[in-house]
């Protein structure tokens, strides 16, 4: 992985075509609030089936606890938004088909030379952008499991939510 993805460097805010083709900003997509930004090989790569399989159980609850999904492959914003529909998942989807940001941030797998796809990479960010945590996905184990997102993510809300705590008397 990168050496400047890692907990407390600001990821940069680049703009990417989402799964029906606009250009979205990941600040735009944040929002003021925590956000998931999902780094994936392809539609069609088992591993991240499977994983998809248990963000999809967490997108209730991100969705009513003001947290952002985001998930980024070099398929087209058709073939995203083709998976995302399968998938049933409710949250964006951007197309770096171009490999702008796959060469940017450092996250081309070298091994799959006929795709071209990013290195599985899950990262945790504060509302400004601002690395929480930073999970290399590349072996399957490497990935955060729905408890780590949960914990890190409320570690965040506790931070940024001035009525975090219950008023006291």
């Amino acid at each position: 992985m990168n050496a400047d993805l890692v907990p407390g460097r600001h990821l940069p805010d680049f703009r990417l075509p989402d799964h029906v083709g606009n250009q979205r900003s990941l600040s735009d997509l944040a929002g003021g609030d925590p956000m998931l930004l999902h780094f994936y090989r392809g539609w069609w790569c088992p591993k991240e089936q499977a994983y998809f399989r248990k963000l999809l159980q967490l997108q209730d609850e991100a969705e009513v606890a003001y947290t952002r999904f985001v998930s980024v492959s070099v398929d087209t914003a058709e073939e995203s938004a083709a998976f995302r529909a399968g998938l049933g998942a409710r949250w964006t989807f951007l197309s770096d088909h171009e490999r702008r940001c796959v060469h940017e941030l450092g996250l081309l797998e070298t091994t799959d030379r006929s795709h071209n796809p990013f290195v599985p990479t899950v990262l945790v960010l504060e509302p400004d952008l601002r690395i929480h945590a930073a999970f290399n996905g590349y072996w399957f184990w490497g990935r955060p499991t729905n408890e780590e997102l949960r914990q890190a993510f409320r570690t965040i809300t506790r931070s940024i939510r001035s009525d975090w705590e219950v008023p006291a008397r």
